[in-house]
């Protein structure tokens, strides 16, 4: 039986008009693909990654944003309430902890309405239906870390107070807490019984800081803590190595019935102790850093950094929580991308904890679903960067006199950590070492001509100096995202028009 024409060319017009529309609507201008099949797949797992803006040359927040939901991040941890983020996390179903920096402390905890406008200008604008899905409110970093002082002893606690009111006030208080990101230096074992259950909070800060959880606990807020097992291996020559990592130890510990195969697990369960001697045994904990470093130290390294950050997602997604606290753990990795103007006074590899490099590649694979699958993750897609060349000491230069005045020069004002003992720079020569520190200084300023000048001793060349792991990067270049954006636009252009023309042939 032959159909009936009209009703067929209804039927085609009719499922073209429903493609047409599902392809322009489910689109947006800042998302250049979308893989439904893998948009949940770890919905449960309280794995997120630390979001730090410290570099010269940033990329678009929202091709950031874009990259994190391709890689399946449900949440991110901010230092600061930078607005154009925030924008682009609008929409994104990426759960936000957003932090405000320690130099506003003070302010914050002298004046309520200083409070009350930071909230109404970076929570109450971005935390509406559809926007920005922000679940706590980072008062300060780490402000009772040994190196401060105890500069921010007396402000922190009144400053959480304020915010956390001000939240209140416009009816947050129940959806967004207020809660204070401390460094796992705020408590310890003693020397003569370094067991997790021995640990206690430091003498001079125990007040303060059981007051903080007295305040954290009334509100229904969670203690968090930033924990570098990294920084144990760094700071001691003899800690084993094993014991920083996640698949297994030579030598693990054995506090009473419990045993303990890592250092993560046994610094949690240190905090643990100190919080049920505070009275707090059931206090909710989140765990704001923890990372691993990939150049700047002898341990920092890709192979370390896998190793130590896949162990973290798998510790975490079998739900197994530590020795003493069981159950799932709430993280977020320590960092989403390398920072090249991070200071390096706690040591080289400051700069470079991504995990993914300055310009959005990934440095590794990593399963962040743990479901063991063989995937890369996904880069920053469509980045441009600035013209392929390089600052190199000239090779037709043969006296040297003041070259270690010009490298010192050029490492002052730019990321020389690669060249550091250790380092993936480490082998080169000396003409290596200036032409990398020249390159550096030369990107970092925008590969102006007169930035590759050095007293005669450089010369720019297209021809790309990097050996080996040491990569001399070209630097991205400013205005990115436009072009992105003009590009899917075309095509979406495109596909209309196209849509436009078939409606017209058919009907």
């Amino acid at each position: 039986m032959v159909g009936n024409p009209s009703k067929s060319r209804q039927s085609i017009v009719t499922a073209l008009l429903h493609f047409c529309f599902c392809f322009c609507f489910s689109t947006s201008f800042f998302t250049a693909t979308v893989n439904c099949s893998d948009s949940n797949s770890n919905s449960n797992i309280g794995v997120g990654v630390n979001w730090g803006t410290m570099t010269s040359h940033q990329l678009p927040p929202e091709k950031v944003v874009e990259m994190m939901r391709e890689n399946g991040f449900k949440k991110v941890k901010l230092f600061e309430a930078e607005k154009p983020i925030m924008e682009a996390l609008i929409g994104s179903e990426i759960e936000v902890m957003v932090a405000i920096p320690n130099f506003m402390l003070l302010d914050m905890s002298r004046d309520p309405s200083y409070a009350d406008y930071w909230v109404d200008a970076n929570i109450t604008t971005y935390a509406y239906p559809g926007g920005v899905d922000i679940k706590y409110v980072a008062v300060g970093n780490e402000p009772f870390l040994k190196a401060y002082n105890e500069t921010y002893l007396q402000t922190t606690l009144p400053a959480l107070k304020n915010v956390q009111n001000a939240l209140n006030r416009v009816g947050f208080g129940s959806q967004i807490k207020a809660t204070v990101p401390l460094n796992a230096d705020i408590y310890q074992s003693p020397e003569s019984n370094p067991v997790p259950s021995a640990g206690d909070f430091r003498t001079e800060i125990k007040d303060a800081t059981i007051e903080i959880i007295q305040f954290l606990y009334s509100n229904d807020a969670p203690f968090t803590v930033n924990i570098y097992p990294f920084l144990s291996l760094y700071g001691n020559p003899y800690f084993p190595m094993d014991f920083a990592f996640f698949d297994g130890s030579n030598k693990p510990v054995r506090d009473g019935n419990y045993l303990y195969g890592n250092v993560f697990d046994a610094n949690y369960d240190t905090l643990v102790a100190s919080l049920s001697k505070a009275g707090y045994p059931d206090m909710k904990i989140v765990v704001g850093e923890i990372g691993w470093p990939t150049d700047g130290d002898v341990n920092a390294n890709v192979k370390n950094a896998k190793r130590f950050n896949q162990g973290v997602i798998k510790h975490v997604v079998s739900a197994r929580g530590t020795p003493v606290r069981t159950g799932r753990l709430e993280i977020y990795l320590f960092s989403l991308l390398d920072e090249n103007k991070k200071s390096i006074a706690p040591g080289s590899f400051e700069t470079h904890w991504g995990i993914f490099e300055y310009d959005g590649k990934p440095k590794y694979e990593l399963d962040l679903t743990g479901a063991k699958r063989d995937r890369g993750l996904v880069p920053v897609l469509g980045v441009r960067y600035m013209s392929r060349r390089w600052c190199v000491l000239n090779p037709k230069v043969k006296e040297l006199d003041g070259l270690a005045k010009e490298i010192d020069y050029a490492c002052s004002l730019s990321d020389c950590t690669s060249l550091g003992y250790g380092s993936s720079c480490n082998h080169l020569s000396l003409s290596g070492n200036a032409s990398y520190a020249f390159n550096m200084y030369y990107q970092l300023q925008g590969q102006s001509d007169w930035d590759c000048e050095f007293s005669g001793l450089a010369v720019v060349t297209g021809e790309d100096p990097s050996v080996g792991e040491c990569r001399f990067p070209v630097m991205i270049a400013y205005g990115t995202s436009v072009v992105v954006h003009r590009r899917l636009l075309k095509v979406l252009l495109g596909v209309v028009g196209g849509c436009i023309v078939f409606l017209l042939l058919v009907s």
